[in-house]
């Protein structure tokens, strides 16, 4: 029987609910029995004055006792008493605190002594309601001596606090028993989230660890993580992250939250999405492992869901570089290491991704960019025979690290065509690592004939839109990812040579309606930043991608 497996929840207990008696009982007397209800006292929602005084007894009865005969008493009586609560609650939520006592001059007296009664209130649904009747005596703003004492109960949360900081639990042997006294206050805090007065006692929750199993009440952990996004109350970001950490659906929700922020936000450059990435928790949090590898489960997941689509990758790729400065500066112990956050990949290729171009002699970012792709292309021909999903992970490191695949879009426009073959096979399997190896080479065929027609128009003299445009109708494939890896190459055309450059201004509003304004956008973007990392040398190609852009607002 589950009554049977309630324990008595001891002095701990006992401190909130000497208080919530004494406070709310409006100073009446108590008496060992005998106590009658007033003859005025109103008969409300179906309380009658026959059933108040059969249940002020019944608690009197009860008391604090704990013995297997009084349990079993208030086993058998827990669902007349719930369905009392209920009405008395029913009553109270129509009244303030001075009505509710007027009504019911012994409300006090008898929630109190319920509350001091360890089964009663070791009971979930008799726990909640009993809290739910108590909020209802709470004044925000009270007016009056009976109001203030009713008010006055919570002030012992604050002694509760310390108690759970000093680690007050150790003085209990029954590691059980702790649990299920830290269960039950959580519980109680529910309808006391969004007060000012309970932050310290929720924090002190939060960070309480016991035997490794969850032993907060899974409404507390919901009800937090709704008064947070609801920014009903601010907690501190160790709370918040001990929160996501034992809370799988407060963590889903936060990430979706700031990847809609993300989405939507209507930022005009990556600078800005850095900024919103670095204002927030999670890219604190996610140097735990734990919760990196779940927002990287996230990521996965809206990336499958929208095709790969180029805002998606863009911000995979920006939140990455941001994670891996805050994983240097806020975890210079190493107390994790990175095969922590990546225990899908080689740490050979991570170590290569790691590399920042930016931080490469200009002779070898080309060199290491073939090193890139051969390692790739290595790994997935030996990946292949065993699994597909090692090759979907070696794709989405790739994501990562996206600014590798932007490089190479740029070094076939800019280098010579001997290293095209690993470049091009590069950015085929950015764009779908899930081609055969003969749609591979086929759309690397279509990615070749656009590279080299594209490399002839660089050195086309007078070139026109007109010229470009062209080319771009006959040498563009429909079907994706062809078509998808020679619009990059065509933006890498006109960012990164002359004749491109010259035309970029006149050509991009046609070429981005007719293939997907938020696409270019996306790739304009993420050029814009990386390029800008490199100083002086490409301000040229900054402030065009930054121009073109602009046009591209006014563009439906």
């Amino acid at each position: 029987m589950f009554c049977a497996t309630i324990e008595p929840l001891g002095a701990y207990k006992s401190s909130v609910f000497t208080a919530a008696e004494s406070v709310l009982s409006k100073g009446t007397q108590k008496k060992n029995c005998g106590i009658q209800v007033p003859d005025g006292m109103a008969e409300d929602a179906g309380i009658t004055r026959s059933s108040f005084e059969f249940w002020l007894h019944k608690a009197l009865q009860w008391g604090q006792i704990t013995t297997p005969e009084s349990q079993q008493d208030v086993c058998l009586h827990f669902p007349e008493l719930q369905e009392f609560l209920l009405q008395i609650y029913g009553a109270l939520k129509h009244m303030n605190c001075t009505d509710a006592v007027q009504k019911f001059p012994l409300i006090g007296q008898l929630l109190g002594r319920l509350c001091w009664n360890p089964f009663v209130i070791g009971h979930d649904e008799c726990q909640k309601i009993l809290m739910w009747c108590l909020c209802c005596l709470y004044s925000g703003e009270p007016q009056n001596p009976v109001e203030l004492k009713a008010n006055s109960w919570i002030q012992v949360i604050s002694s509760l606090v310390t108690e759970l900081s000093r680690n007050w639990f150790n003085r209990f042997n029954n590691q059980q028993s702790i649990s299920l006294q830290v269960r039950s206050v959580s519980l109680l805090c529910v309808p006391f989230i969004n007060l000012p007065e309970i932050i310290p006692l929720l924090e002190a929750l939060l960070c309480y660890h016991g035997d490794g199993l969850e032993v907060l009440h899974f409404e507390f952990l919901e009800a937090v993580n709704e008064a947070i996004l609801q920014k009903k109350i601010s907690l501190s970001d160790s709370a918040v992250v001990q929160l996501w950490l034992r809370h799988l659906p407060s963590l889903e929700k936060a990430l979706l939250q700031n990847f809609e922020n993300l989405i939507f936000g209507q930022l005009s450059s990556v600078e800005e999405m850095i900024c919103l990435i670095k204002g927030s928790l999670l890219l604190q949090a996610a140097c735990h492992p734990t919760i990196f590898r779940t927002i990287e489960e996230f990521f996965k997941n809206v990336l499958l869901e929208t095709n790969g689509a180029p805002e998606v990758m863009t911000i995979m790729q920006v939140f990455t570089r941001c994670f891996l400065q805050a994983y240097q500066e806020n975890n210079r112990q190493h107390k994790f290491p990175l095969k922590a956050y990546f225990p899908h990949n080689l740490h050979s290729l991570l170590r290569v991704f790691l590399k920042q171009p930016s931080d490469l002699p200009a002779a070898a970012v080309h060199q290491h960019l073939i090193h890139i792709a051969d390692m790739l292309k290595a790994i997935v021909a030996t990946e292949c025979m065993r699994s597909c999903n090692s090759v979907f992970e070696t794709w989405i490191l790739l994501i990562h690290f996206g600014e590798w695949a932007d490089m190479a879009a740029e070094y076939l426009m800019v280098s010579n065509a001997e290293s095209s073959d690993a470049l091009l096979w590069l950015l085929a399997f950015y764009y779908d690592p899930n081609v055969e190896n003969h749609q591979r080479t086929q759309a690397m065929l279509e990615g070749r004939s656009v590279c080299e027609y594209l490399t002839t128009l660089s050195r086309t003299p007078a070139l026109s839109s007109r010229d470009l445009q062209a080319a771009v109708n006959s040498k563009i494939s429909r079907r994706q990812p062809t078509n998808e890896l020679a619009i990059h190459l065509i933006i890498s055309f006109l960012l990164f040579t002359s004749n491109g450059q010259t035309i970029a201004r006149e050509f991009i509003a046609h070429f981005a309606v007719t293939y997907e304004v938020f696409r270019v956008s996306s790739l304009l973007r993420r050029t814009a930043h990386r390029v800008s990392q490199f100083g002086t040398k490409y301000q040229r190609t900054a402030k065009l991608a930054n121009d073109l852009l602009k046009i591209l607002k006014f563009v439906d």
